[in-house]
């Protein structure tokens, strides 16, 4: 007998006063004839393992909204105190069909003239030793009903934090200064580099008097450079493969509330990430401060 069929037996078992044994059989593909002799045969410690770990699985692939695959939910589990390998949680996801969301391609939005007086500062370095070292900002866009949305994010390369964003129906330059007044209301830079793409948002004289006004030098990138602006481009395609594949959202309002949800209560909070040791972004960062600050 497989682990796959011995797990939905005891499925069953457990919801066999709620529902219908032969209903159970026929959705799971199993033989009601081997149910009712498997309920006489006593189950092994393993397989009484194999299912508590189950329901600890599904719980941890749940709370990410599909989006965990076993070497997330192997770090969520270790962090409960559980001792089992990441081997065995493949296995279980593998017989259970319990499977992460796949890619979802990113579109990029359009740029303009290049802007060689704002030269590129970051190139390429995406590992910060400290917060407010380096932040990164980027456009994209979300279908509804109503039209496009359009989201802008600014990301503080250090822990892949989103200190600030904004959405509105239109990309213009307002767009990009909500997002960046967030940032910095919320983290107080000094000398903070601002990295961007060469999108017109980013050569407005509003935006040149922002960054001045509040101590940002800025940084941008070279034409047809994509990857410059990588980790950006990152965070969209987890949010799109996360949360939003293949979603219209009825109106620009629902699509607003989900993306903040994301945001706010899943990524910089919970979600793990492997440049962060498997920490999320909150946690990397109150590790660091404890360790600037001499806790142990």
């Amino acid at each position: 007998m497989s682990n796959y069929v011995r797990l939905a037996y005891q499925f069953i078992e457990d919801n066999r006063h709620q529902f219908n044994v032969r209903t159970m059989c026929r959705v799971l593909n199993v033989a009601p004839s081997g149910y009712y002799p498997w309920l006489k045969t006593p189950i092994s410690d393993h397989d009484q393992e194999d299912i508590r770990l189950l329901r600890l699985i599904k719980h941890s692939f749940n709370q990410s909204h599909g989006v965990y695959g076993a070497p997330r939910i192997f770090l969520d589990l270790r962090e409960s105190g559980e001792t089992c390998s990441k081997n065995r949680i493949e296995r279980l996801m593998r017989e259970n069909g319990i499977r992460a969301q796949a890619g979802y391609r990113v579109k990029r939005s359009s740029t303009q003239k290049s802007n060689k007086s704002i030269p590129n500062l970051l190139q390429r370095q995406f590992t910060v030793t400290q917060p407010n070292k380096i932040w990164v900002t980027d456009i994209t866009y979300i279908r509804t009903w109503e039209g496009w949305l359009y989201l802008t994010v600014v990301m503080d390369l250090f822990s892949r934090k989103i200190v600030g964003w904004a959405t509105n129906s239109s990309i213009k330059s307002d767009l990009v200064l909500d997002a960046l007044m967030m940032a910095i209301y919320r983290r107080n830079p000094q000398g903070t580099i601002i990295h961007f793409d060469q999108g017109s948002q980013y050569g407005s004289d509003a935006w040149r008097r922002f960054c001045k006004n509040n101590h940002l030098e800025p940084s941008m990138s070279r034409r047809g450079n994509c990857w410059d602006n990588a980790v950006a481009e990152s965070f969209f395609g987890s949010l799109k493969k996360e949360r939003i594949k293949k979603r219209i959202y009825k109106n620009r309002t629902l699509a607003i509330n989900d993306i903040a949800d994301y945001i706010e209560s899943f990524y910089n909070s919970s979600r793990r990430h492997s440049h962060l040791s498997g920490m999320s972004p909150e946690q990397f960062e109150s590790v660091f401060e404890l360790k600037n600050n001499g806790v142990h």
